[in-house]
């Protein structure tokens, strides 16, 4: 079993934000044929504008950096709502996917919920492969919001 913890964002977690946000959308930009300043550009660009959506709809977000033996491997924010518990995002570095991290990190917070009496929700992009993962765990979908799907756990489902 692979030792994780979490870790509460300061101002000192930029860059590695940063980086954590551009690994998620690095091969989706690469398709355009830009030269790459111009997808460093429009990516850090990207995650400015998710960093002030997130700030300005989740103000009280637990905002976490997944550390796996003291080195960053990714960004977990969760709100913790009067009628659910939220997941606003999850991402993991390369290096740590399909390790069990996520799953391990997404049991947990079942586990809350259930605690709770909760749902425990998120957003999810129809393309995202991790897709598959929140089907495993119980999650169901709930709205077709477009290119998200609203898909969530229930305790006892």
């Amino acid at each position: 079993m692979i030792d994780t913890q979490l870790r509460t964002v300061t101002d000192a977690d930029t860059e590695i934000l940063l980086a954590i946000y551009i690994s998620t959308r690095r091969e989706e930009v690469a398709q355009t044929g830009w030269p790459e300043s111009r997808q460093q550009a429009f990516l850090a660009m990207q995650a400015r504008a998710q960093h002030e959506h997130y700030a300005r709809h989740y103000p009280e977000a637990e905002r976490s950096l997944i550390l796996v033996k003291g080195e960053v491997a990714g960004r977990l924010y969760v709100g913790h709502w009067q009628r659910e518990i939220r997941i606003v995002d999850i991402a993991l570095l390369p290096p740590f996917r399909g390790a069990g991290i996520g799953s391990r990190l997404l049991q947990a917070l079942q586990e809350r919920a259930r605690t709770d009496g909760k749902p425990l929700s998120i957003h999810v992009e129809k393309t995202n492969p991790a897709l598959r993962l929140y089907q495993r765990l119980g999650f169901k979908q709930r709205e077709n919001k477009g290119v998200y799907l609203l898909m969530d756990w229930r305790p006892g489902d």
